[in-house]
């Protein structure tokens, strides 16, 4: 098995890769039995048979752990939403059919999967799906800035981070394939290569929606009522006063 031949990129390995968690354990990539399948000892020979022995599993513990924490956070918000009161909010029909599409069709690549016991494959559909199901999670907010021509109510600071997660995820990726003089592995994980040049795309493009095309405008503050007035007794009274005497009579 190859082992570093570097201390400090070790180390820098290990810093990028806790980095990219931080920042996108607020992305919800709910992808835990994916990462833990890839942990197995069959996945891993299926690589190196197809990789090469000398590679390194490109699956490092923040991954796990991410996909952990994406779960989680994912299994809260579904509780939120079944608890809160959402209105007139419903779940689209599109919404549901992707999501038992997706599910459908994970069940089925598994049960092909099964009998040959093709894991590594497994994974790459998997990936496939999780790619997928990351555009489907960016396009509709996308969409909504565009039609509305307005990011109010849009949170940048999630995207921020995410940009940020992608940066770092690449920047540990290549720290590996420095050390180790290899590629592979990049090509050899194109689901996690794909992801995040997907998040780094709608980040950007998010980043120009809210700061370039529909900045956020404040709504101006309206000046303060004038103060009340005090009326005098003397403002009350009116300006003609009527004779209360009668009109003197003339005589002849």
């Amino acid at each position: 098995m190859a082992s570093w031949n570097s201390l400090q990129l070790e180390i820098t390995y290990r810093v990028m890769g806790w980095m990219a968690f931080t920042c996108w354990s607020v992305g919800f990539y709910p992808q835990i039995i994916l990462n833990f399948r890839r942990k197995s000892s069959a996945v891993q020979k299926q690589y190196w048979e197809k990789y090469g022995s000398g590679q390194m599993i490109p699956v490092a513990v923040n991954d796990v752990a991410f996909s952990a924490h994406a779960v989680l956070m994912t299994a809260i918000i579904l509780f939120q939403i079944a608890i809160y009161d959402r209105g007139t909010q419903k779940v689209s029909k599109i919404a549901i059919g992707i999501v038992v599409a997706v599910w459908f069709g994970a069940a089925v690549c598994f049960f092909v999967a099964l009998p040959t016991h093709s894991w590594l494959w497994l994974i790459n559909i998997f990936n496939s799906i999780q790619v997928f199901m990351t555009v489907v999670k960016y396009t509709p907010q996308a969409f909504m800035n565009f039609m509305r021509k307005s990011t109010d109510g849009f949170s940048i600071g999630f995207y921020l981070l995410d940009f940020s997660g992608g940066v770092t995820n690449y920047a540990q990726m290549a720290v590996l394939s420095i050390d180790q003089d290899s590629w592979v592995n990049f090509y050899g994980n194109m689901g996690k290569v794909l992801l995040s040049l997907i998040s780094i795309s709608f980040d950007i493009l998010f980043m120009c929606q809210r700061f370039l095309l529909y900045p956020s405008k404040k709504a101006p503050i309206p000046p303060p009522p004038p103060p009340p007035q005090i009326i005098s007794k003397e403002s009350l009274e009116p300006l003609l006063q009527s004779s209360t005497s009668a009109s003197p009579t003339h005589t002849v």
